[in-house]
């Protein structure tokens, strides 16, 4: 039985952004897109959700304006980050901070680096280096020491594993 994704009678903000992003999947579709996957069949993939659940995450998050579908190449539909979208960003990166720190004894899978400077970008999206704080897509991807390394046949975990730009189009 499915759980309702409304909380009805609550006026918290903590559980109106819970109705949008609240529901399995939905965070890592997020983090996929920042990441750069923008195919509904690279989603699919990369992340192994079933395909019924992700075209319905990916058709709420549209609704809501999180992303946005556009016309990509060879005809097929493409999700992009929207600024709304983009406004979840320092979220993602909380949470995979204090995964890293509670979850990852060999350290990060992925580490994130200014592109102006080189610098480490810690989870608050300040530059360790220059000082600067850095927009999302000056943000670097790069293999952490904790990566293991690429899924087998996954094209998109073989894009991750060499540094990548936030947002650019991966695949």
């Amino acid at each position: 039985m499915a759980l309702p994704r409304e909380y009805p009678g609550q006026s918290c903000a903590i559980a109106r952004a819970l109705e949008i992003v609240g529901e399995r999947w939905t965070l890592l579709i997020l983090r996929d897109a920042v990441f750069g996957v923008r195919r509904f069949s690279d989603f699919s993939r990369h992340l192994g959700v079933p395909r019924a659940v992700l075209a319905e995450r990916l058709e709420f998050l549209v609704a809501e304006g999180v992303l946005e579908r556009v016309a990509g190449s060879r005809g097929r539909d493409e999700y992009v980050v929207t600024d709304k979208g983009l406004g979840l960003w320092p979220v993602l990166r909380a949470l995979g901070a204090w995964g890293d720190a509670h979850y990852s004894p060999a350290g990060p899978r992925r580490v994130f680096e200014h592109a102006g400077c080189g610098g480490d970008v810690a989870s608050g999206g300040r530059c360790a280096r220059c000082g600067a704080q850095v927009p999302v897509a000056a943000t670097v991807l790069v293999p952490g020491p904790g990566y293991e390394g690429p899924a087998e046949g996954d094209a998109i975990s073989a894009a991750l594993a060499a540094p990548h730009r936030l947002l650019e189009q991966l695949g």
